[in-house]
């Protein structure tokens, strides 16, 4: 009798904890302080904790754009000039691109950097509204509080298909592109795509692993080519916001976003991007790190959404902005200058 009793106490134990750790979390909002003006109006000024400002100059500025009721994007910007919006994925920030910044002239370019809803200081929202759909139209509601006419996009990992998904939702923006480590495919029969999403994407043991362990940020060395480019320091930058916001939801929640075949949630969503991504008609450039151990190898698959792009292999991991910034800083410069020459008033001052 007494053995029955506990048995039961630890199925109901056990299913309480897997209760607790598969709950779909709830809406967690930013709130900012004071007000940033940038070239495109003023916006809730969002300052940045001791821990983030150390890695970016005074320059930047920090705010935080509505683009749901509840629901803010955080977003870096730095510089004057032509509009560079820099897309990060999973699960990083806007932060990710604070190297390449270093190496562009910011007297020619204003570099924008959004965060992706869920990840760093962005709003937390529940597990069930993470999906493809959702956030192209979250970054695209940012881009359009923006008032951006124009811009060359710079996107990674899901920045790639969330980057561009965005754009497709205001079509003529994007006038050039720098893409690095990402997909953008249509995923027809089913695939696996890599074993640490193999677990990730297993029920109550992705839970565990992700959230309750946090094995996502921990582990953010082992897809690096030099381990070392993400220090403790840089993995907490990533880390915090997202652990102390009370909801750390989003970076699991993303790794199972990832479409593996053609009934999974996201592949429409892909399945009406590919199409547009083959349309656009603007300089670009491919950027990739050969040894990502889940991408490493698919310079091919991005060729055939860019056949004609300049292709540019570094030995760099998975999150090569923290690898080799420079590389990607003068693939944005080689498309600036191609987007400046095929301007109008650039063809018609040619020509005096």
């Amino acid at each position: 009798m007494i053995d029955a009793i506990l048995v039961g106490i630890g199925v109901l134990g056990a299913a309480a904890g897997a209760f607790a750790i598969t709950r779909d979390g709830s809406l967690v909002t930013p709130q900012g302080s004071g007000k940033v003006a940038t070239a495109s109006g003023s916006f809730e000024g969002f300052p940045l904790p001791g821990y983030a400002q150390k890695f970016v100059t005074a320059d930047y500025k920090s705010y935080l754009i509505e683009v749901e009721a509840g629901i803010k994007v955080h977003v870096l910007d730095v510089g004057e000039g032509f509009p560079i919006f820099m897309q990060h994925g999973n699960p990083t920030s806007g932060f990710l691109y604070r190297k390449v910044v270093e190496e562009l002239p910011l007297d020619r370019v204003r570099v924008i950097m959004p965060t992706l809803v869920g990840l760093g200081f962005s709003s937390k929202v529940p597990v069930s509204m993470h999906t493809a759909a959702n956030h192209n139209r979250w970054i695209n509601a940012a881009l359009k509080q923006l008032r951006l006419e124009q811009l060359i996009y710079v996107g990674q990992d899901w920045g790639g298909p969330i980057g561009i998904g965005a754009l497709a939702l205001s079509p003529g923006l994007v006038k050039g592109i720098v893409i690095m480590n990402t997909a953008i495919r249509v995923t027809e029969v089913r695939t696996r795509l890599s074993r640490i999403h193999d677990l990730m994407k297993t029920p109550i043991l992705g839970e565990f692993l992700g959230n309750v362990r946090n094995a996502i940020f921990r582990g953010l060395h082992r897809p690096q080519h030099d381990p070392a480019s993400m220090p403790q320091t840089v993995k907490d930058l990533y880390a915090r916001p997202v652990r102390e916001s009370g909801n750390h939801k989003a970076p699991l929640a993303m790794m199972r976003m990832v479409p593996d075949g053609p009934d999974h949630p996201s592949t429409p969503v892909m399945r009406e991007l590919v199409p547009y991504v083959r349309s656009l008609d603007v300089p670009v450039e491919i950027v990739w790190g050969t040894n990502d151990p889940i991408l490493g190898k698919a310079v091919p698959a991005m060729l055939e959404n860019f056949p004609h792009a300049r292709v540019t292999e570094t030995p760099a991991g998975h999150f090569l902005q923290e690898e080799v910034p420079e590389v990607i800083a003068d693939a944005v410069l080689r498309v600036l200058d191609s987007v400046w020459q095929d301007r109008p008033q650039a063809s018609a001052a040619a020509n005096l």
